[in-house]
């Protein structure tokens, strides 16, 4: 577990845009260039928060990150946190080390409450944040339309 760099957008790149095409979890539908996934990781370091990524044995399997919830002042103690592991390290422990650094980093940096955003149905996901204590705290549907069907959306809270 360490901090992204630079050098890790197209490891970060691959294992997203697998999801961007194969996946209702992320709405976009367009894969994702390294050049612009480095300015992402890089728009989080200036804003002094994480971007995690995890390896095993050298290659990057997984990331996390917390980012603002939304942009006005009064939301600047609350952050939204994602999580993506490479399809062949799905449910092997890395998104529960990934949320287990993340969490405590986003809670000494002064952040009050962590939503995470999750693609409906999605068992996986919703294990992940409830085994850290996120509770549901609202649900959109059919909110997003992508591989050929409409998508609800929840929001899990956790109170850092």
């Amino acid at each position: 577990m360490r901090d992204a760099g630079h050098a890790d957008a197209a490891a970060i790149a691959e294992i997203y845009n697998h999801h961007v095409l194969n996946t209702i979890v992320t709405f976009e539908e367009v894969p994702v260039a390294s050049d612009e996934m480095r300015g992402r990781v890089e728009e989080l370091r200036e804003q002094n928060l994480p971007w995690l990524v995890a390896e095993r044995g050298g290659e990057v399997v997984g990331y996390a990150y917390g980012g603002k919830w939304h942009r006005r002042a009064a939301y600047r103690h609350s952050c939204e946190v994602t999580v993506y592991v490479g399809a062949e390290h799905v449910r092997t422990g890395v998104g529960v080390a990934l949320y287990g650094e993340l969490l405590p980093r986003l809670k000494s940096l002064g952040m009050r409450t962590a939503l995470g955003g999750i693609a409906l149905p999605n068992e996986g996901s919703v294990a992940l944040h409830e085994r850290f204590g996120f509770a549901k705290a609202a649900h959109y549907s059919q909110v997003g339309f992508k591989l050929g069907r409409w998508i609800d959306v929840g929001y899990w809270q956790l109170m850092l």
